[in-house]
């Protein structure tokens, strides 16, 4: 059985990373979206860890052999501990590449399996969880870019803002 680890922050999940995780389904039997717990970057995040594994749970509901799972540390570590075949990311440019190859790079160093880079869809290739924060915060309307659970919960977190 062919297992992939979708590794990020997810603050907030976006159609984009919907889209990889559902795209990555057609690759491997098993894909575990793995919400990355760094207690070094604690209090920088929008949605705090909890909410941020709910969102995503609701978010991928509908997506048979996807499971949401916490990264507690090295997702090296992480991939060995649960039997990974591949790492799955998502690029949506050649920002994201440079970015990407270096910590491919690392991650095989440090025994995590190989890292199967997947194109954004044109649709999602310009969203980022960044600029859905930013236009969200500003008031902006970014239903064309995140699941509905995540929707309600931006509203929420900048309302009054």
């Amino acid at each position: 059985m062919s297992l992939a680890v979708y590794p990020g922050s997810f603050d907030p999940i976006t159609l984009g990373h919907i889209d990889v995780v559902a795209r990555a389904t057609a690759l491997f039997d098993h894909v575990v979206l793995g919400v990355a717990h760094n207690a070094a970057k604690t209090g920088s995040h929008l949605l705090d860890i909890d909410t941020r594994l709910a969102l995503a749970r609701e978010s991928c509901a509908h997506l048979p052999g996807v499971e949401v799972d916490t990264i507690p540390g090295l997702l090296a570590d992480y991939c060995v501990q649960r039997g990974a075949t591949a790492i799955v990311k998502g690029v949506r440019n050649g920002t994201d590449l440079d970015a990407e190859v270096p910590m491919a790079l690392l991650n095989r160093d440090l025994g995590a399996p190989e890292t199967v880079l997947l194109v954004a869809a044109p649709a999602h290739a310009h969203v980022s969880s960044s600029l859905v924060k930013d236009v969200a915060r500003h008031g902006g309307d970014v239903t064309a870019f995140v699941p509905a659970p995540v929707l309600r919960a931006l509203t929420r977190a900048f309302a009054g803002a």
